[in-house]
C-alpha cells in the first residue's frame, strides 16, 4: 500500500531469520508481510485485532 513505513522488531537480526515487517501507521489497517520476500504478498489486520495478536504473543513468550 502506498504510504506504508515498514519496520522490524529490534530484536531481529541481521542473519537473514524468520522476521517479519510491520506497517501500522496507516489508518484503519495494519500490514505485515515477510521480510524475504517483500513482494509475495501482505497480510491485513484491523488494528485492534492485531493489538490482541501482539499481547497474546508477549504473554506466550518464546517459543522454541
Amino acid at each position: 500500500m502506498t504510504g506504508a513505513r515498514w519496520r522490524k522488531s529490534t530484536k531481529s537480526g541481521n542473519n537473514g531469520g524468520s522476521c517479519v515487517e510491520v506497517a501500522d501507521n496507516l489508518p484503519g489497517v495494519v500490514l505485515v508481510r515477510d521480510t524475504k520476500d517483500r513482494d509475495g504478498g501482505t497480510l491485513t489486520f484491523e488494528p485492534a485485532s492485531w493489538q490482541r495478536f501482539v499481547g497474546l504473543a508477549k504473554a506466550i513468550g518464546p517459543l522454541g
